[in-house]
């Protein structure tokens, strides 16, 4: 069962069950008050028909008088002499009522002495009765005993009976109807958030549940739409991430299939028996340029692999950059002079906070490109301290790089000019490299360039104080 039906059904149950309850109480609340109302009035009649009675004469035309008397007001009569006994009555009783009457009224007229009037209620009888003593009567009746059946007080009871039933079954009828729309009313929001999350779980992401509402159907509605957008956008980043997967193998594939055929190549030359030495030298040299190439990729690999699943990738130390800074210029100083490029390093000591061996492979790779790629001009490594960090800066004044390329530029494989860094031996994950071990330390890389006039990339270590 829906939870619409449970809501109607629960709306008409406890609504025709107040109705129910409200009616039956109505009529019962009405009888008794009649009952009392007949009480009271059969009490005043009494006292009237007592002064009737007594002011009636004794002769022939008395019992025509009593029997006037008795019409008029409606109720059933019985007089008794001094004696109790009982001479007259009305509507004529008969013989077996009187003697039914003879025994039980006799104790009544007495007490009635006392108490006038005395009503008796006698549900077995279904009679209201009532006894006056009349000790001024100008007659032999002594004592009035005055009857009604309840029937007669409840008479108006069955027509007021069929219009509370009427009233109570147009109620119910629209019980219903409003029971129904209210259920509809407070389950259309729950109908509508099931669909649409029957649909966002089908892979719509983009459905929004549109409830303009400030109770906590509205407030789920938002949730539902927050969560849709999330989905969203993690599907997105899904979806990029898996594009990246794929062009990350299509390039490692590229990258690898190329020195392979350089290689290959290079060993079907070499066997050729008339090869003169020179030209064996050369492709010997290719073919070593392009292992150490393969061998670079793979450690690359290996590096970002590391990032990517190892929590334990830096291992922090205070270390001084001095050391790294020395490394540097004694690796990558005949290959600047070779160029005729400049290569400046700050030597000073300056210690820091961080994993020595990563921030010296990021140092050489920023470097190692700064180099490949600067044909004249200076290139400048150094480092500054200031509020509590070292800014670490490798500046060139190379051919510098586009601003179309800087979004992209620390992604895995992607390089600015393909062929032309391909043939200066790049794997095209230095930077990507860069930015993984600096991550890895909570840093991050930056970069400031121009086209023609040279690159800047820095990045931030704390500075460990002595």
């Amino acid at each position: 069962m829906s939870i619409r039906s449970k809501l109607a059904w629960t709306f008409i149950i406890l609504l025709i069950f107040g109705i129910t309850a409200i009616s039956s109480y109505s009529i019962l609340f009405i009888r008794n008050y009649m009952l009392e109302e007949g009480v009271e009035q059969i009490q005043k009649d009494t006292q009237w028909l007592a002064v009737t009675i007594e002011n009636l004469a004794a002769g022939d035309d008395f019992e025509s008088s009593f029997r006037e008397a008795a019409e008029t007001s409606g109720y059933q009569l019985a007089l008794y002499d001094n004696d109790g006994v009982l001479f007259s009555t009305y509507p004529d009783t008969g013989l077996t009522d009187l003697a039914r009457y003879l025994k039980h009224d006799l104790q009544v007229t007495l007490e009635a002495r006392n108490k006038v009037p005395l009503v008796q209620n006698e549900p077995e009888n279904t009679k209201l009765i009532s006894y006056a003593y009349l000790p001024n009567s100008g007659n032999a009746a002594r004592y009035i005993r005055v009857s009604q059946f309840k029937d007669q007080i409840y008479a108006p009871i069955k027509t007021i009976r069929w219009i509370i039933y009427y009233g109570m079954f147009i109620s119910i009828g629209l019980v219903i109807i409003v029971s129904i729309w209210i259920a509809r009313y407070l389950t259309k929001p729950i109908t509508e958030i099931k669909n649409v999350a029957r649909q966002i779980a089908a892979g719509d992401v983009d459905k929004q549940i549109d409830l303009n509402r400030k109770d906590e159907f509205g407030t789920l509605a938002e949730s539902l739409n927050q969560m849709a957008s999330k989905l969203r956008k993690d599907t997105e980043k899904i979806k990029k991430s898996a594009l990246k997967q794929q062009q990350f193998f299509a390039d490692i594939t590229h990258e690898i299939r190329n020195p392979l055929h350089t290689i290959s190549g290079a060993l079907e030359l070499l066997e050729m028996e008339n090869l003169p030495g020179e030209q064996r030298k050369k492709y010997l040299k290719n073919a070593q340029t392009q292992t150490d190439r393969i061998g670079r990729l793979f450690k690359d690999l290996m590096t970002l692999q590391r990032y990517d699943s190892d929590e334990y990738f830096i291992e922090e130390q205070v270390f001084d950059l001095s050391e790294i800074a020395h490394h540097v210029r004694e690796l990558y100083d005949d290959k600047a002079r070779e160029k005729s490029v400049e290569l400046k390093v700050d030597t000073h000591s300056c210690k820091v906070i961080g994993d020595p061996g990563k921030i010296e492979q990021v140092v050489d790779n920023l470097v190692s490109n700064a180099i490949k790629y600067t044909n004249e001009g200076s290139i400048a490594l150094t480092y500054q301290q200031s509020d509590g960090e070292v800014r670490v800066q490798v500046k060139d004044t190379g051919i510098g790089i586009s601003q179309e390329h800087l979004d992209r530029l620390f992604d895995r494989f992607y390089r600015t000019d393909k062929a032309r860094s391909r043939d200066k031996g790049g794997t095209g994950l230095g930077l990507a490299v860069v930015k993984s071990i600096l991550s890895a330390h909570g840093r991050d890389i930056h970069v400031d360039s121009q086209l023609e006039r040279g690159s800047t990339f820095w990045f931030t270590l704390p500075h460990f104080r002595e």
